[in-house]
C-alpha cells in the first residue's frame, strides 16, 4: 500500500469473502485508508475504511464461535452486498488495534457541536459551532477554533441518540450526559454521516461498558463516597487537610484511603492522593443520584 501503515503484524483472520473457509494465518496491515488482511501476495482481502460501517470486540459471528477467542469484527459494504471479517489476536494486540481501528476510522471526522447545551437545570442558548472529533485516552475531544471540548468517559451518566434541527437541517446528534467539575451538563455533537455517528456510538459504548464492568463488584461506602468527592472537589486546596474536610480522625481516613487503592479507585502520584478514571466513574454516578 503506497500511504503510510499505522499498524502491521500477525494475527489469525476470517473472512466471508476470502477463499478460505475456515480461520487462517496472516499479515495485518492497517493505514489511514484501509485494512488489508493478507494470506500471502495473491490471496489477499482489501477493505477501504470507508466501507466499514460496524466494528464489534470481543463479538464472534455465530457460524466462527469456537474458532477465536479475543477478536476485532468489522461489518463492511461492497458492491455485491454486506460483509464481516474476524481478526483474533492475544487480549494486548486486540486492544491496541482496536483502539487503532478506531481512530483511524473516527480521528478528524467534520462534527458540530453544542456545548453545553444544558447546565444543571438551564437550557442554554449555546449554538452549534463546528469542530473536528479526536478520540483521546478514555475521552473524546471536539476541536473548535475556541478551546476543544472534552469529555472525559469517566465523568459520562448517560448517551443517547436522537435528531435535531442543527443549523437548518436535520442531523443525527449524540447527546451526552456527563458531571464535569461535579455539575450535570448536556453536550450535543452532529455529524452529516450516519455510518461515523455509529461508529462513534459503538465506540463510546464499547468504552464505557468496560469502565462501568470494572466497578460492578465495588463496593463503596457512604464514608468512603464522601472521600471520593472530596478528592475530586480538590480536597486541600482550601487549605484543609482531607480529614477535616469528611470531618475523620486521620488514621480513619488512612484506612479507607487503603481500601480505596486497594479497589483502584484512588491512587498515590507526586501531585497527591488522585482519582482513577474507576474513581471519577464512581463519584459521577455519586453526584448524578445526589442530583436527582
Amino acid at each position: 500500500m503506497s500511504e503510510s501503515v499505522i499498524a502491521d503484524f500477525i494475527a489469525t483472520f476470517n473472512a466471508d469473502v476470502l477463499t478460505r473457509a475456515e480461520p487462517v494465518g496472516g499479515r495485518v496491515l492497517l493505514s489511514e485508508k484501509r485494512l488489508v488482511l493478507a494470506v500471502n501476495d495473491s490471496d489477499k482481502l482489501t477493505i477501504p475504511l470507508s466501507s466499514i460501517f460496524d466494528v464489534a470486540v470481543g463479538q464472534v459471528p455465530a457460524e466462527l464461535d469456537g474458532f477465536f477467542d479475543s477478536t476485532v469484527t468489522v461489518a463492511f459494504q461492497r458492491t455485491d452486498g454486506q460483509h464481516v471479517a474476524t481478526v483474533e489476536g492475544d487480549d494486548e494486540m486486540i486492544t491496541k488495534f482496536s483502539t487503532v481501528l478506531f481512530k483511524a476510522l473516527l480521528n478528524g471526522t467534520q462534527t458540530t457541536v453544542k456545548h453545553p447545551a444544558r447546565l444543571g437545570g438551564r437550557v442554554m442558548n449555546t449554538p452549534f459551532r463546528p469542530a473536528k472529533l479526536f478520540l483521546r485516552p478514555q475521552a473524546v475531544q471536539f476541536q473548535t477554533t475556541e478551546a476543544p471540548v472534552t469529555i472525559t468517559l469517566a465523568e459520562v451518566t448517560e448517551f443517547s441518540r436522537s435528531t435535531r434541527d442543527v443549523n437548518g437541517s436535520i442531523r443525527p446528534v449524540l447527546e451526552v450526559r456527563h458531571m464535569p467539575r461535579g455539575e450535570a451538563t448536556l453536550t450535543m455533537a452532529a455529524t452529516d454521516s450516519k455510518r461515523k455517528m455509529s461508529l462513534l456510538g459503538r465506540y463510546l459504548r464499547l468504552e464505557y461498558s468496560e469502565l462501568m464492568a470494572e466497578i460492578t463488584d465495588i463496593e463503596v461506602s457512604k464514608a468512603e463516597k464522601e472521600i471520593l468527592v472530596a478528592l475530586y472537589s480538590g480536597a486541600g486546596d482550601e487549605g484543609l487537610s482531607l480529614p477535616q474536610i469528611v470531618n475523620k480522625d486521620p488514621s480513619t481516613v488512612t484506612m479507607m484511603l487503603n481500601k480505596l487503592t486497594e479497589d483502584d479507585l484512588v491512587v498515590d502520584t507526586t501531585d497527591g492522593t488522585t482519582l482513577t478514571p474507576k474513581g471519577q466513574v464512581v463519584v459521577s454516578k455519586h453526584l448524578e443520584d445526589v442530583n436527582m
